[in-house]
């Protein structure tokens, strides 16, 4: 009999329960004495750090105490059985570690120094709420600024923050943007906030492509999928760092870090022109044919257009659309923006268009555009540019043409740069050319973070009368930008993140802690992290397996709910009572949101009854007791309730964008005024910045060579901060078994000769620094690193580092395409962690 790794863990797991619910029957013999087993029960819950993971555990109680974490094993579809990674399964360690948050606090010395004393809840409570009202009546409520952390992570004590915030009219961040994982080319290209393909989905492409993306180590539980896409496909890896995923890839390609858009840009010229496109799918879903002005460089108009100015006048479409011209047979015509039907447009063409005002004007289509931006990318010049040999480069691009469904795994660690956008943008054009978008098994996927909401949640998150002040974390950092309070952020109230650490410049924190600047930190957590050590009050919450809430993911399309497997440990209490009695101090009315007359436990249930009631489609028939019995799979547009990306749009013909929860369709339709994909932008800024088409742009030149030129010779290594195996960004870092087996020493890869011209060997304690700021870690000699790289391992307090974080490195950073429009969380300027320049130096003993 064979027995796979998977079916092995699989009835391992299901023995596992069966033992534990059987035990309180059994009895053991041990020591000459005969004892009885002490009564066990095992609790399903979901283990819920921002890995996208969302595994399902049980957690094994023996009288109030978690003494084992096992694999649920439990997901209707056999192939996502099981999931969970050492992190989770060592999560004990946390839940009764040394750092475990006991009761509340009140600092007592300089902020930072960890000097506090015990505080009743009361005291507590009203302290926080004095001091917020405080700064309300010096400022304005929007000098207070909360951030809203994945929610996909815990639609329901989240949702408690956002509520509060709402009523009291603070001022919002946004995490997706403030996590540098919001992947701008999304709005771009397609309106949304971003789409994925679950991962069982991957199995059903024939080629797969992987940009800066780490599956193998960073999505453990859904890396068996990647692996059987393998078999049936061709999985090829483009990574300047031979990382284990590379490893397993049929191919790999060694390319110069961020000029991933050369080499997208070559292949779609390949592609182009052996016509290896799927033309009808460019006719009816791209812009592509879409008519643009060679004066200007703007998208001709209907209105414009002698010919056509009185149809189009005659026209009622959405605001947020507009009427653009295609030649269809050789006459112009007017392309309708709610009706994606086919026209038969031509999607090469140059034309003389006249004009309402009686002028000419030649015009040229998308396509055409597009050839002409191609022409500068021959495989010789992309050759030079990526450093990938001509040959390889052609071979992969016809290879990947002619074996669609084509899938593209780009990775935060690709994206997170300046010229990100670019990069995505570019990269789109390989599935879209090929008509892989719609389909099972194709698209564009993007992994990082659980952000994106799954369903309405507007019935719990923003009450009757709520009010939020939406600030881009990085105008937070910069002190400026579009709706930020006139007399500043003077107060922070964070949850569920450790900004003090993980975010982007995170001294300047620090220092506007130090200085006074931010007059009042609150924190909730439970653990003692580097934030709550700076805050002035500190409330300690339940873990996942303390609490109910409910979650979801972009890996597997399943609801499933925390359940609480032992009561909240010491004095902690959810966050959901935590900010309902802050609520009920700062205005009684505001309590009348969160089900005052229920304990927090009940009204988390009545919450999630709610959210599911008022959940849309997504969650129609979806109930709380279906829950309490499993995982249960959210409904989509797509055949079995796939999750495939833009499935309606292609199979039913619906005008892109597709809703992005929780901004209507108004918010995000302006980005797409066509109601189509579209890779031509003709806002101003795009055509100033001659990126109307992606194209690829030096690194640097617009961030650090061109804040200091000197910076091309001083700082030559590029630093880029990837996710662990042993860490979810900040969660973990303090895992003392997890910390056993990275020997408790913080990182930093190097390429062997990088480090010999240094005098660094292996094992030497080293500083990486620039002229912001430094870190220090111990040096690791990898070959597989490409020169000219250095690469840590992110998510380290401060603690384990000198008290230096690796984030004083960074630099905030913002592109002016990035704030043309503001969505939260949607079209925002975003952290690029990756545009850093360091070096790197032995430290003396």
């Amino acid at each position: 009999m064979h027995i796979d790794r998977r079916e092995f863990l699989r009835g391992a797991a299901g023995t596992g329960c069966v033992l534990a619910l059987e035990l309180s029957f059994f009895r053991f013999i041990g020591g000459g004495e005969v004892y009885a087993a002490e009564v066990e029960r095992l609790v399903r819950s979901t283990c819920s750090p921002n890995c996208t993971g969302a595994c399902g555990f049980k957690a094994r109680v023996t009288n109030g105490r978690i003494s084992t974490l096992i694999q649920a094993a439990d997901y209707p579809e056999d192939s996502y059985n099981p999931r969970g990674c050492l992190r989770g399964l060592s999560m004990t360690d946390l839940i009764y570690g040394r750092d475990r948050l006991k009761y509340p606090l009140i600092r007592t010395g300089e902020r930072g120094s960890g000097e506090f004393r015990r505080a009743s809840w009361d005291e507590a409570l009203d302290y926080a709420a004095g001091r917020l009202k405080e700064i309300t009546g010096k400022y304005g409520p929007e000098a207070i600024g909360a951030t809203i952390q994945v929610p996909g992570t815990g639609y329901v004590q989240k949702g408690a923050l956002v509520a509060l915030a709402g009523l009291a009219r603070w001022t919002m961040h946004h995490g997706y943007d403030q996590n540098g994982d919001l992947p701008m080319f999304w709005p771009m290209t397609f309106g949304v906030q971003s789409e994925e393909l679950e991962s069982l989905e991957w199995i059903n492409a024939r080629t797969t492509m992987i940009f800066g993306s780490n599956v193998i180590q960073t999505r453990l539980p859904d890396a068996h999928h990647l692996l059987e896409a393998k078999r049936r496909g061709r999985v090829v890896v483009v990574d300047p760092d031979f990382c284990s995923t590379a490893a397993k890839a049929d191919e790999w390609l060694p390319i110069k870090a961020d000029t991933d858009a050369a080499l997208a840009l070559g292949m779609a010229r390949i592609i182009i022109e052996r016509k290896l496109y799927d033309a009808e799918f460019l006719r009816d879903f791209t812009d592509f044919p879409i008519l643009v002005r060679q004066d200007n460089g703007k998208r001709l108009l209907a209105g414009e257009v002698a010919d056509l100015a009185m149809e189009a006048s005659t026209r009622n479409v959405p605001e947020y659309r507009r009427l653009f011209v295609i030649s269809s047979g050789g006459v112009l015509r007017i392309l309708d923006p709610e009706n994606l039907a086919a026209t038969g447009a031509e999607l090469e063409g140059e034309f003389e268009v006249r004009l309402a005002d009686g002028s000419s004007v030649k015009v040229h289509t998308v396509l055409t555009a597009l050839k002409k931006v191609l022409a500068d990318y021959d495989l010789d010049t992309v050759a030079t540019i990526t450093g990938l040999e001509a040959g390889q480069i052609e071979r992969v691009a016809v290879d990947a043409a002619t074996n669609t469904p084509i899938h593209i795994i780009y990775g935060a660690s690709n994206y997170q740069w300046y010229n990100g956008d670019l990069k995505g943008r570019a990269l789109s054009l390989l599935p879209v050319l090929t008509g892989s978008i719609g389909k099972s098994g194709a698209g564009i996927s993007t992994y990082a973070g659980q952000y994106r909401i799954r369903f309405d949640l507007k019935s719990w998150w923003f009450p009757e009368g709520s009010q939020l002040n939406w600030v881009a974390y990085l105008h937070f950092l910069q002190g400026k930008g579009p709706n930020y309070p006139q007399h500043g952020i003077k107060a922070m109230v964070g949850a569920w993140g450790n900004p003090f650490d993980q975010h982007n410049m995170s001294n300047i924190l620090k220092d506007r802690a130090a200085s006074g600047e931010l007059e009042f930190i609150m924190t909730t957590d439970f653990q003692m992290t580097t934030s709550c050590l700076w805050s002035d009050v500190v409330f300690p919450a339940p873990s996942w397996y303390e609490k109910h809430d409910l979650t979801a993911t972009i890996l597997h399309p399943y609801l499933q709910l925390q359940q609480p497997a032992i009561k909240p440990l010491f004095e902690s209490r959810s966050e959901l009572w935590i900010f309902r009695e802050l609520a009920k101090r700062l205005n009684p009315e505001f309590e009348q949101h969160f089900f005052p007359e229920l304990d927090d436990n009940e009204a988390a249930l009545e919450v999630i009854e709610m959210l599911l009631a008022n959940g849309g489609m997504e969650t129609a028939g979806i109930t709380l007791a279906m829950l309490q019995k499993g995982p249960v799979r959210l409904h989509s547009p797509a055949p079995g309730d796939r999750q495939v990306p833009f499935y309606e749009q292609v199979a039913h013909r619906k005008p892109f964008p597709p809703l992005s929860y929780p901004a209507p369709i108004k918010a995000t339709g302006q980005f797409l005024r066509s109601g189509r994909i579209e890779f031509y932008k003709d806002e101003d800024l795009f055509i100033t910045e001659g990126e109307q088409l992606p194209v690829h742009k030096e690194t640097y030149a617009d961030t650090e060579y061109k804040v200091n030129p000197q910076n091309r010779g001083r700082y030559t290594l590029r630093f880029v901060t990837k996710n662990s195996l042993y860490r979810v960004h900040s969660t973990h870092s303090n895992n003392s078994i997890l910390l056993e087996l990275q020997d408790n020493k913080a990182k930093v890869f190097l390429n062997p000769a990088e480090a010999a011209a240094r005098g660094i060997v292996s094992g030497d304690l080293v500083q990486i620094h620039n002229d912001r700021g430094r870190t220090r870690a111990y040096a690791v000699l990898d070959p597989g690193c490409s020169a000219g790289t250095a690469i840590f391992e992110e998510g380290w307090w401060s603690r384990y580092l000198g008290g230096e974080g690796y984030n004083s490195l960074t630099f905030p950073w913002i592109k002016p395409l990035h704030e043309i429009y503001f969505v939260p969380g949607m079209w925002s300027p975003t952290t690029v962690w990756n545009e850093c320049l360091v070096d790197v130096r032995r430290m003396s003993a």
